[in-house]
């Protein structure tokens, strides 16, 4: 710890503000990838940027998939594409309220 803490006497929080999800939420909930980024920093802190990026690969993958959501993508479309290989072969019938067609009410 300084012995002048500057960003307190100035009344900034620098650290806060290079954080992406530890910028104050609305309602005081935690962001929804706070703890993968805080993981990620908690690795990285003290190493250095060159040993940070080879030994916390695993923490900052975690929290790019959580910001990004690119593997729930890329598994989302891979079940589409089976289910319409299963559709034109057909192995599978969708039901009908998937087709657009409304159940008739009553």
């Amino acid at each position: 710890m300084p012995f002048w803490d500057l960003q307190k006497q100035l009344g900034i929080d620098v650290d806060s503000w290079l954080l992406r999800q530890s910028m104050p939420q609305p309602h005081r909930q935690a962001g929804l990838c706070h703890a993968f980024e805080r993981e990620w920093v908690e690795c990285g802190h003290g190493l250095g940027q060159t040993r940070a990026r080879r030994e916390c690969q695993l923490e900052y993958e975690d929290f790019m998939e959580c910001m990004q959501r690119t593997k729930l993508a890329q598994r989302l479309r891979i079940i589409l594409e089976q289910r319409d290989r299963l559709i034109k072969q057909g192995k599978y019938t969708p039901p009908a309220f998937h087709m657009g067609q409304e159940e008739p009410r009553p």
